[in-house]
């Protein structure tokens, strides 16, 4: 698709324009970001606003609200913190950032018990501005630029009479205050482009590679911010023409483009850098989408690959599947890119897991303008276990998400009705065979033995299924973000030797450090992994779903009986 094709996307153009406004901010601020030294204070000020995102997050209030808050809470601390004890703006920086974190981690994980990812709030997407997100873009843009316009001479002034700005000094604390909490503003407008851990790619970096060409203040907050916009929206063609993740490929593009100038050092040299690199982009941008090859029947996107493996079975190659997860992937760290958008927009079908799993769907739905039909199969689930969404795991319900995933198949391409409902019989025979098989393994193990504790809390519907007695969870949440406290751990330990446990699962897509550390504790074996949140890389035991449930059954019947097992 050409670089024109790609303007004519809703969602391209309103991550242009929110470059756009963030650019402005980051001429008017980033220069002075760099005199004053404070770039460790920008990056560090976006990454600190973390509690305040999980208490929206956690109280159900905008995130904005919560992460400025914190922010200025961050910024007038670190000022009355530096005066009192006269350290350097950078260490007082690092001595607060560890507490704002330290807290965001106590409130994610023992507060709130939060599902939502902890990575998620701290990296944004350009692929998914919303209007608010434009609004206070654009509110920065203008804010940011008249305080700097009007506190330009005392910022000066500050940063060639650092010692009088001390906590020694008669200065007016004015000055510093207002550029702290503009870089705060600007650094909390920049979550939703790149996310709290790259803010420094719009506000820090452009300003540091004109500053290596440009000297006089003026000129360089305008070549800071012309630059701050190009590289912006370079990097969002180039990740909507690579399938890349925009805020990253803006970081790597920008720093790419300070070391070139940093080895050119001259303005002829940079000049020559940057119509190479424009060279390079315009062709880049010329290839074709392979999203626009052409299918027999309607184009169908699942949330998930266990999704898109059901609806596979179904279509044949009657339709086209896309799956937005990989195999493996965690669904509570996504983080959309363009081809996922590109594939909902022409979608006739969009299948999503629902109970709160995979409510990131809705906004890759509403940017990329889908208007098709959107099936959630938690609804139509015959065996519910309150918000759990992992309801795959008990195979009825199974057995109903093919039946509604063949029904909006033939809703949206009545000619393959025969094909559809053949191959989704034939499938639901597999499943039915696979869940009397299982059941029948298992029943070969006393029920006094059929104790489980996992990872983290994935597996209810399928002990429900097959009368396995849950025991404990070592992270204690429906999340895998979460982390355990040493109480808990400890009850964990206690309840596992009283109920002589004789295997703890981790998971094949969560580290196994914390259930090795609990075996270490117990005695217990940790050697037998399962799938938890989905199915496993593509030819792996788990890489569909008979196989993922056939590989799990085994692994616990091994552990259960103390033996290997085979079940399925």
């Amino acid at each position: 698709m050409l670089v024109v094709g790609y303007l004519s996307l809703p969602f391209v153009q309103r991550g242009l324009l929110e470059v756009l406004f963030l650019a402005v901010a980051a001429g008017a601020l980033g220069p002075w970001i760099i005199l004053r030294g404070l770039a460790f204070f920008t990056h560090a000020v976006g990454t600190a606003a973390f509690p305040g995102l999980v208490l929206a997050s956690g109280l159900g209030f905008a995130p904005v609200l919560g992460a400025y808050g914190v922010a200025v809470l961050f910024a007038g601390s670190l000022e009355v913190l530096r005066r009192r004890r006269g350290d350097r703006i950078d260490s007082t920086t690092a001595i607060v950032l560890v507490g704002a974190l330290a807290g965001g981690v106590i409130l994610a994980s023992d507060v709130f018990a939060s599902r939502a990812s902890v990575d998620s709030l701290l990296f944004g997407s350009l692929l998914l501005v919303a209007p608010g997100d434009l609004l206070l873009a654009a509110v920065t843009a203008v804010g940011v630029t008249v305080v700097a316009l009007f506190a330009a001479r005392a910022w000066l002034a500050t940063g060639f009479d650092p010692e009088r700005s001390g906590s020694g000094g008669r200065r007016s604390r004015v000055p510093d205050l207002l550029l702290y909490g503009a870089v705060a503003l600007a650094a909390i407008a920049t979550l939703a482009a790149v996310g709290a851990l790259l803010t420094a790619a719009l506000l820090i970096v452009p300003a540091a590679t004109t500053r290596l060409v440009v000297r006089h203040v003026g000129r360089w907050q305008m070549a800071t911010g012309l630059l701050a916009a190009v590289e912006g929206a370079a990097g969002l063609l180039v990740a909507t023409e690579l399938n890349l993740p925009p805020g990253p490929t803006i970081t790597v593009l920008a720093g790419s483009l300070f070391a070139l100038v940093a080895v050119a050092r001259t303005r002829a040299a940079a000049a020559a850098v940057a119509a190479a690199a424009a060279a390079v982009l315009l062709a880049g941008c010329g290839a074709t989408d392979d999203d626009d090859r052409a299918v027999a029947g309607p184009r169908i996107v699942a949330t998930t690959a266990l999704i898109a493996d059901w609806a596979s079975a179904v279509a044949g190659d009657r339709a086209d599947v896309h799956a937005i997860l990989a195999a493996n992937a965690d669904p509570h760290t996504y983080e959309p890119r363009p081809h996922d958008l590109l594939a909902t927009a022409a979608a006739a079908v969009v299948i999503a897991n629902g109970l709160g799993f995979d409510d990131w769907i809705e906004p890759v739905a509403e940017q990329a303008g889908f208007n098709g039909r959107r099936l959630d199969l938690s609804a139509g689930m015959p065996v519910r276990r309150g918000d759990d969404p992992h309801w795959w795991n008990d195979p009825r319900n199974a057995e109903s998400a093919v039946r509604q995933i063949r029904d909006a198949l033939v809703a949206a391409d009545p000619g393959g009705v025969v094909t559809y409902r053949r191959n989704a019989d034939a499938y639901l025979a597999r499943v039915r065979a696979l869940d009397a098989a299982i059941a029948a393994c298992l029943a070969t193990i006393p029920p006094g033995q059929r104790t489980l504790v996992s990872d983290h809390d994935a597996f209810g519907y399928l002990a429900g299924r097959y009368r396995i007695t849950v025991v404990g969870a070592v992270l204690g949440s429906g999340s895998g973000q979460a982390q355990p406290s040493a109480a808990d751990l400890a009850a964990l330990v206690e309840t596992v030797r009283r109920e002589r446990v004789r295997a703890v699962f981790g998971e094949e897509a969560l580290s196994p450090d914390l259930v090795r550390q609990l075996a270490r504790e117990t005695g217990a074996r940790a050697d037998l992994t399962l799938y938890g949140d989905g199915l496993g890389l593509p030819g792996s035991p788990g890489g569909t779903y008979l196989g993922m449930m056939a590989a799990n059954a085994s692994a616990l019947a091994t552990g259960f009986a103390g033996e290997r097992r085979e079940c399925g």
